[in-house]
């Protein structure tokens, strides 16, 4: 498979402390991965060394097929944690100037922040001043100087922090057209919900090491499924029709409710079981682990997981 970034066992300390002290990662070409954990994990460092503004103190790395990174910065386009324009510059002189970073020259960075801000709403805005927008619409003239020049590996460190639910659907979309024309996506969040709907796989590290590599069903199959069981009556002989250690919850409310672990054979035994004794079933549905219960407890458990991309 072709990797768009490699990384083995890096590792980062900064005095007495250990920000990064092994995180493994492989990210495929043309994917879209989310990078997850907790304040102070160290997934900036983490991408800072990736990009070559960090030097590690161990481990390997490789983006874009080379172990220097700062020579294929031209193909890389970098969206910080800490947000920063020149609050003088207009909206489109901002994305140029990015652009002239990156290899462009003025005038082909001025006709594709033209062309950005165009497609995104705010052509109007070319000439406008960044002082004079609000912060989300400064944050996305940001995030269109980080495509201005049309990236092999997109490297963007918590983009929907700051935006409103419109501007991040803007953004999802914006994300999504740049994996269509065959970039690579790698973004740190702490919204979990996006990581589930857009992310081919994801990387979890914590306390500075990779917990977890692999597909978002994998994660999620940390946890098991649940049953929600409303019934008429109550139901003294549950747990004799569930596997033996199961745990039953006692839901909150009017009525009968329960919550226990889906059973390995199923639903269709205890379904069978229930209309036999006659319990009145009123309601009863499979709540599937979303990302976030999965997040919480990789990060709270100490052993080490880890799934290849190819196998997600």
């Amino acid at each position: 498979m072709n990797y768009a970034i490699e990384a083995e066992n890096l590792s980062k300390r900064f005095g007495d402390k250990q920000a990064v002290a092994g995180v493994d990662l492989r990210v495929p070409a043309g994917a879209i991965y989310g990078f997850l954990g907790q304040n102070g994990a160290g997934k900036t460092t983490t991408l800072r060394m990736l990009l070559g503004i960090l030097e590690p103190d161990g481990g390997h790395r490789r983006l874009l097929g080379t172990d220097r990174p700062l020579s294929v910065a031209a193909r890389v386009g970098y969206l910080p944690e800490e947000r920063g324009l020149y609050p003088a510059m207009t909206a489109r002189e901002a994305i140029a100037y990015v652009g002239a970073l990156r290899g462009m020259s003025l005038a082909e960075g001025r006709t594709r922040a033209d062309e950005l801000l165009a497609a995104n709403g705010l052509g109007g805005e070319a000439t406008a001043r960044i002082r004079t927008f609000s912060k989300g619409m400064a944050q996305k003239v940001q995030l269109l100087a980080t495509f201005v020049n049309r990236p092999d590996l997109i490297v963007l460190d918590e983009p929907f922090s700051g935006l409103d639910p419109v501007n991040q659907q803007d953004l999802e979309a914006m994300i999504h057209a740049e994996r269509a024309r065959g970039a690579t996506i790698l973004f740190s969040t702490h919204v979990m919900a996006h990581a589930e709907r857009m992310c081919d796989g994801l990387v979890i590290i914590a306390h500075g090491r990779t917990r977890f590599s692999g597909s978002v069903g994998a994660a999620r199959a940390h946890l098991p499924s649940r049953v929600v069981l409303v019934t008429d009556r109550p139901l003294s002989n549950l747990h004799a029709m569930l596997p033996p250690g199961s745990t039953v919850d006692i839901l909150p409310g009017p009525g009968n409710a329960y919550r226990f672990p889906l059973p390995p054979g199923g639903i269709e035994p205890l379904l069978a079981c229930l209309i036999e004794t006659g319990s009145g079933i009123r309601d009863m549905h499979i709540e599937r682990p979303t990302l976030h219960d999965a997040f919480v407890t990789i990060v709270g458990d100490g052993a080490l997981r880890a799934e290849t991309p190819e196998a997600a």
